[in-house]
């Protein structure tokens, strides 16, 4: 039986399982058995994943079915001892590597780069998760432009709506990072604000396919036009639709263009963990040619070591994230993505069209996979609340006052899921009808966030947080 202490208080909702199981301090003096060892972390997944399985969560929870993720994890088995930068030892993963870079890019238009350009030829490189792959495309346009350009200090636009990854950028590296505001009425960049924002020492832009918050993609024809007339390198964020909307335009939806078939285009980020369905964490940044992809690279031929070089920022990285990533999209094939795509549409055109029916609220853009929308007539704050009441967990946004729910594979296997969706929805706006002129839950930190004072004590906030995630 798993060890267990007396609780009787009532469980710390950032902590529940503190008085429950046993806590270490210290690495215990004699073993546990592995049997009971493995009985409790088994409660703790099996109780956890019921929350998502049900189909209530937006987002976060990416896969392709049990028994997919069941052979993924028996591939990861296989190499979970493997650390890739020891490659010469286990030559399967170059192979896997770059197989995976190879289909991603040619799934996202790479064979365009050639024919705008025959000199160019994509390329890249496997990262932890979407925010090294951003970052890592940050550090390229960094060096590059201070090797090639001479500009010291480069400066990047973004949309404000753009992955914080990229501000994340700014704070490591050193890059300023210039947003640019998405507003009314599609809350997507504005091309035209972003060409006045442009100075000697701008480097590069940015466009995000679709963005997080709304799950928008910004206008890259315009962008990528900007950015061959000012001569700037354009990245795109594909780490959230990277893996879905190639699949989403051959079901014959209409879309922007959001890829290498752009020819200003000159490097993307796509996340395999999420809709491509591997194992977390995985990600791809590609390139428009070598050139750019060099500058990723870090090389130390003088240490006593001996020769160092990795391709990003991780050095050890597993084997097995990477053996089961190629695994996953090898046995999904184009068919098993366009079915889970088409499935996942169905549901989101569901609950997009009955949130068009709720008169009090108002989607954001044209969605596709997520639906995001805000209300001129309630508070959807109160309505979050409600729908947290019946157990649905929302993603919540701020500037303007939001929330979207984006549509993974679980939403598609329970059935009335988007009916559901949308009587509790009207039901939340009744209740943020009867709770008009009184706080929120919700809005007890967005509310405070537009003044310096509110944003520090929110910054404290999110520090005591983490300080809280790491304490026994």
């Amino acid at each position: 039986m798993a060890e267990q202490t007396d609780n009787t208080q009532q469980p710390d909702p950032f902590k529940p399982y503190k008085g429950r199981f046993k806590s270490y301090h210290q690495i215990p003096a004699k073993g546990r058995d592995k049997d009971d060892i493995y009985n409790e972390i088994e409660t703790m997944a099996t109780e956890e994943n019921a929350k998502w399985k049900s189909g209530l969560a937006s987002g976060t929870f990416y896969h392709a079915g049990d028994e997919h993720r069941a052979f993924m994890n028996k591939v990861f088995s296989l190499y979970s001892h493997i650390n890739i930068i020891q490659a010469d030892l286990c030559p399967s993963m170059s192979k896997f590597e770059s197989e995976i870079v190879a289909m991603t890019a040619s799934m996202l238009n790479g064979d365009k780069v050639k024919q705008d350009t025959p000199e160019d030829e994509i390329c890249g490189t496997l990262t932890s998760g979407g925010s090294e792959s951003i970052m890592m495309a940050m550090k390229v346009y960094r060096d590059k432009a201070r090797n090639e350009k001479g500009i010291e200090y480069p400066e990047v636009l973004l949309p404000k709506t753009a992955h914080s990854a990229f501000r994340k950028s700014e704070e490591y590296f050193g890059i300023k990072m210039v947003d640019i505001p998405c507003d009314l009425p599609d809350f997507r960049v504005d091309p035209k604000a972003m060409e006045k924002a442009i100075t000697p020492n701008t480097v590069a832009i940015v466009g995000s396919a679709g963005n997080y918050p709304y799950g928008l993609i910004d206008p890259m024809e315009d962008l990528s036009d900007l950015a061959l007339k000012h001569k700037l390198w354009f990245h795109i964020d594909g780490c959230l639709g990277g893996f879905i909307l190639p699949w989403i335009e051959k079901l014959g939806y209409q879309l922007p263009l959001f890829d290498f078939r752009l020819p200003g285009l000159t490097s993307m980020s796509a996340d395999t963990h999420k809709y491509g369905y591997g194992l977390k964490g995985t990600s791809v940044v590609l390139y428009r040619n070598k050139n750019f992809r060099k500058y990723q690279y870090f090389t130390d031929p003088e240490w006593p070591g001996g020769t160092y070089l990795s391709p990003s920022a991780s050095g050890s990285r597993s084997g097995g994230l990477t053996a089961s990533m190629w695994a996953a999209m090898v046995n999904m094939g184009e068919e098993g993505y366009l079915k889970i795509a088409g499935d996942l549409m169905k549901v989101a055109d569901e609950i997009k069209a009955g949130i068009q029916e709720i008169p009090e609220l108002k989607i954001i853009g044209d969605p596709t996979f997520i639906v995001s929308f805000r209300s001129d007539e309630v508070d959807v704050y109160h309505v979050n609340d409600f729908m947290k009441q019946k157990g649905w967990r929302y993603n919540v946004f701020q500037f303007p006052p939001a929330l979207h729910f984006c549509v993974t594979r679980p939403q598609t296997v329970n059935p009335g899921i988007a009916e559901r969706m949308i009587k509790d929805l009207k039901e939340g706006v009744d209740y943020a009808k009867s709770k008009a002129g009184t706080p929120s839950e919700t809005s007890a930190i967005y509310g405070i966030s537009s003044s310096l004072e509110g944003y520090q004590f929110i910054n404290e906030m999110l520090h005591a947080y983490l300080d809280l995630f790491y304490t026994v």
